[in-house]
Parts: structure tokens; sequence; C-alpha cells
């Protein structure tokens, strides 16, 4: 990890973890409860020194619950917190050298905003001349300069953000807190706004958890993000990582838009599947796909910008009819009905220079996929006896293949009866409910 850049003001050193790597905030097997409500399970984490860390989730799922018992707001039922590798479980907050931004910024009315950004200053007891200092370092990098004596309702929005980051970063915090800071700002003022917290939060090399459930926020922001749900963290990585290899069905769901499209289990090859889709062979990463078999539907998760309009037959997986589209500027979202999506149709995003009048709707398109540009996961809600009835035939030896109806296939009991002797073979029908994105099977076993 490199040291951090020079700046007026800068974080204090933190403590080397042991293994010898630096680390400014770990958790370790923490749980909090709330009455019967487990709020975290279990949850263990390490943020390194000098990174933006992002908690980033659904509503109730816990990420604010871990910034506070991080700040001290709350104590643990079970495990123990780190900061500067000194333990800090049951320490009060005013003891953990924390800044934090809070959601509503909760700036003192009738203060002007440098008594504001000097408050901590003066609870710690700063020499008056050290304060006046080191406020006026702290309104210069956030550019209010010349903005001292004003009230906080003489402010912007974004003006009182800046003053609330000033008052968290003059005390010189081991660890920066920000609780949705962004979320009351229009989209302009907060891209701008991330843009330049991005820049100090760097220039001073100060540890920084940020909590949000804004993915392009935590995306464009962050330097680790941990997706959290129930409690739980999901999956720890970069922005990147994340985005293109999600480890499960939340993450890949939640992160961004996608695309499911229902396909089928061709192989697994050590690290890496393929699955049919269409008339494609699609290679996806293996690790989301265990405990599958060759033939189980699966689920394929596909970005907008991983689907393209094939420039001929050869190089189609689906084909389908232009429902819509929607004018973004540099780009066109293009909705397609293809049979086999999850919830009937797909999106891909096509420059708009390609022109919008040259697939109007109701143009039947086929559509390619981008190389590594795919996930695959086992159907949802797919138990193993649900898998166990669709491979058994009557003769119990039947390989996969045999089976009348081969795993995967969307297929209509009218139009297929010739496929289903009744005297030998059980009748079943293979549908995908698009709500949850659920996968199930009826069975009419006569």
């Amino acid at each position: 990890m490199s040291s951090p850049a020079e700046g007026k003001l800068s974080a204090p050193p933190v403590a080397p973890a042991s293994g010898g790597e630096h680390f400014a905030v770990a958790l370790d097997g923490v749980t909090k409860r709330f009455g019967k409500t487990t709020a975290l399970d279990d949850v263990s984490l390490m943020v390194r020194r000098g990174e933006l860390m992002t908690l980033l989730g659904p509503s109730g799922c816990g990420k604010t619950t871990l910034l506070n018992l991080v700040a001290g707001f709350l104590i643990p039922d079970s495990g123990e917190i780190a900061i500067a590798g000194r333990r800090m479980t049951d320490v009060p907050a005013y003891r953990r050298e924390i800044g934090i931004m809070f959601q509503n910024y909760a700036l003192f009315p009738h203060m002007s905003v440098a008594a504001n950004v000097g408050y901590g200053l003066r609870m710690r007891r700063i020499a008056k001349a050290e304060i006046a200092r080191r406020v006026g370092e702290a309104l210069a990098l956030v550019k209010l300069a010349g903005l001292e004596d004003r009230k906080p309702r003489q402010l912007s929005g974004g003006q009182q953000q800046r003053v609330a980051l000033a008052r968290a970063l003059v005390i010189r915090p081991q660890v920066l807190l920000l609780d949705e800071p962004f979320s009351a700002l229009d989209r302009n003022l907060r891209a701008s706004m991330q843009v330049e917290l991005k820049e100090i939060q760097r220039k001073l090399g100060v540890t920084a958890i940020f909590v949000t459930h804004d993915q392009s926020e935590a995306l464009s922001l962050s330097d680790r993000i941990a997706v959290i749900a129930d409690g739980r963290i999901r999956q720890l990585d970069t922005p990147d990582e994340i985005y293109r290899h999600p480890l499960d069905r939340f993450v890949a769901s939640f992160i961004g838009d996608a695309n499911v499209l229902r396909a089928r289990l061709e192989r697994i090859d050590g690290a890496v599947a393929t699955v049919v889709l269409g008339a494609a062979r699609v290679a996806v990463p293996a690790r989301t796909l265990q405990g599958g078999a060759v033939g189980d539907p699966v689920d394929l998760f596909v970005r907008p910008e991983g689907l393209c309009v094939a420039e001929n037959e050869a190089a189609a997986a689906v084909h389908g009819l232009v429902a819509a589209q929607i004018y973004q500027g540099g780009h066109i979202d293009l909705y397609v009905e293809v049979p086999q999506a999850v919830s009937g149709r797909v999106l891909l995003r096509v420059p708009s220079h390609e022109g919008a009048s040259l697939r109007p709707p109701g143009t039947r398109i086929a559509i390619a996929l981008a190389a590594d540009a795919a996930v695959a996961f086992r159907a949802a809600c797919l138990s193993e006896a649900a898998v166990g009835f669709v491979r058994r035939t009557r003769d119990p030896t039947a390989p996969a293949s045999d089976h009348p109806f081969a795993v995967g296939e969307d297929l209509a009991p009218a139009q297929n009866a010739d496929r289903a002797p009744q005297s030998s073979w059980p009748k079943w029908v293979f549908f995908h409910e698009c709500v949850d994105d659920i996968w199930a099977f009826c069975f009419d076993d006569p």
C-alpha cells in the first residue's frame, strides 16, 4: 500500500495488523441482535489502510449497523472490533478518533461555518491558534474558504455537505465514516461531490468506510465493496470483480442491470463450464455451478453491454422482436422480447449513432453474446429432489439425453405431444416463473 499523498491535513499512522499487512479496521466474528432480529451475523471484515471501503446493500441489510459498531454507537453481542491494531470493542465512541459524516449532516444551526468545523477541536481542548489554522486548512480543502462566518441556513445543500466533511476531517481521524452522505443531493451535485470526496480521500490517504444502497455510487467511488444482505457479507472484492464475476445470484441481481436467460449446462471442464443458449455455447466460470450436472437448467446472467445485435445469423445466440427504444443521449436502451428471457425481455445498450430508426418496434433481430460476458447459476429453487425427479424416467438407467423433453427446453405440451408416449414416459412440463427469478417444475405423472 502506498503512503498517503502529501497534504496539509494528514491521516494518523495506522499500526500493522498481524501478518505484516496494514489494516485500519478489523472486525472478527461480529454479531449484533436487536431483540429477536439478527442485524449482523458473524461478520468478519478487514479494511486496509488508506482504502475507501463501501458497504453496499438494500435497506435493512445491516450496513448502517456495521458502521455504528465501528463508530462505537453500538456494542456487538459477540466478536471483536479493532482500529489501528488496537482493540476497540467496548471503547466509547469519543475515544476512537473516528470522523463521521451523517446522512443529514447534523450541523449546529446557531453556529457559523468555522465554529461547526472547529467544534471537535474545541472539545479536545486544542489551542485557539491551532484551531484557527486547522479550520482554515480544512475549509480550503473543501473549497469553502471565505465562508467562515456564514450560518448553515445561508449555504446550499452541497456547501452544507462540505462543512460536514471538513468537520469530520479536521480532527485528523484514524477512520472516516460516511453514512449515505449524498442521498439528499440532486443528481448532478451528487456526481460532482463523489469526485471531490474521492480526490480528498486520496490526497489525505485517510481510510474511509462508506455506506450506500446506490450501486453506481459504490462502483464509481470504491477501492473495494462489501455487498451485504440479511446481515452477512455476500461478496467482498473490487468493483470490477463484483460487477463482472458475482459469486451468487443476489450479487448478480443487485449490482447493475442484468438480463437473465434460460440455458442448459452442457459440461464442466475444471474452472470453466459450458452452457447452451439457443444455438450458442457460452463459456462461464464453473465455481457458481458447483453441484450441477450435465443437462441441468441454469440461469445465465448477462449485462446489457454483454449483448449486441448480431451481424450475421452464425453469431446469433437468440432472436427476438424489438419492443421499445429509449434514447439516453450517448446510447439507446433497446428492449427486445426474447422467449429465453426470464422476464420475457432483454435489455441491450447500443450506441446512439447507430440510429433508432434502423430498428423500430416490431423488428426481428438476432442477438449475440460478447466473450467472457456472462455468469451462470443453478436454476433458482431447484432442489436436489426436483433435479432427481426430472432426470428420472420409467427406465432408471436411461441417460439424461434420452429424456423425451430435454432438461432446460421451453416446450409446450400441445406442440410436443408426439414426443411423449404416455404409456411409457411420465409427462412433465418445464416452465419458468418470472417473479423473483424462480424456476419451477410442474409434474403430471399418469
